[in-house]
């Protein structure tokens, strides 16, 4: 495992690419509306990006190539749901959606779950649970603490409600790359895992389910869905942690 620390500039980078991650986002929450299809999400996240001078870190990444800039994760999809013209958000609706951007050679990434139209209590509870689990996450990261006690807080929060953690997938670190050491698990045991120091920036995305914990990855090799097919919930933010703190790098 190999961790890059990073300097004040370079958190600073990092600040304005996810500042564009979260323009994006809020354009697109704004749109989330019965009878808009998860294609048009994806092209309106793409004129946006271009607008901002970034690029994104979904197109083309992995194998398969991943085809476009944004996951939209409708209902029981976990993550990387793959935006499509025909698939129309309906009234009752969650849908999460997760954007990331590269800006001056640094990656933001972050996501949330939208509720379309009148939505269920059980859909509405699952969504502020997952929400809150975050922010408990996000409060651990302080230097001294330990990496599990992030995906400890998650755990600890959403179980006694009757709530599932996915464990296939974790967050993780980012910097100028998307994807960098360590793991982010949304589980774990207190004061467990590497120490936390400053200069270290997480990518920390719970996702949560109703039902069980277990997911299966459907045949276009990225769309995720729990197997129960009960609904699922996901937040990230990208965050630096710092002498004074967390700082939440894809928030205004």
């Amino acid at each position: 495992m190999r961790i890059y620390y990073k300097t004040s500039s370079e958190i600073e980078k990092m600040r304005d690419a996810n500042l564009v991650v979260c323009e994006v986002l809020d354009v697109l929450e704004e749109r989330c509306r019965p009878g808009v299809s998860t294609g048009e999400l994806n092209e309106l996240a793409d004129r946006t990006l271009r607008k901002l001078n970034a690029t994104s870190a979904f197109l083309g990444y992995g194998h398969p190539p991943y085809p476009a800039v944004l996951c939209t994760s409708i209902n029981e999809v976990v993550v990387h749901g793959i935006p499509r013209k025909d698939e129309i958000l309906k009234d009752g609706d969650i849908v999460g959606i997760d954007f990331g951007a590269f800006r001056h050679g640094f990656c933001g990434d972050s996501a949330r779950t939208i509720l379309i139209g009148q939505v269920s209590d059980a859909a509405r509870k699952l969504v502020e649970a997952t929400r809150h689990a975050l922010e408990l996450a996000i409060q651990r990261c302080v230097p001294g603490n330990r990496l599990q006690d992030i995906g400890w807080a998650v755990q600890s929060f959403v179980e006694p409600l009757g709530y599932s953690v996915v464990r296939k997938f974790v967050g993780h670190g980012i910097g100028r790359a998307m994807h960098e050491d360590p793991q982010v698990q949304n589980y774990g045991e207190p004061n467990k895992g590497i120490r936390l120091k400053p200069g270290l920036v997480l990518a920390i995305e719970p996702m949560i389910n109703a039902g069980g914990p277990d997911v299966e990855v459907l045949d276009d090799g990225w769309t995720a869905v729990t197997r129960d097919r009960q609904l699922s919930a996901h937040f990230e933010h990208s965050v630096a942690i710092t002498e004074n703190g967390p700082v939440v790098l894809s928030r205004r």
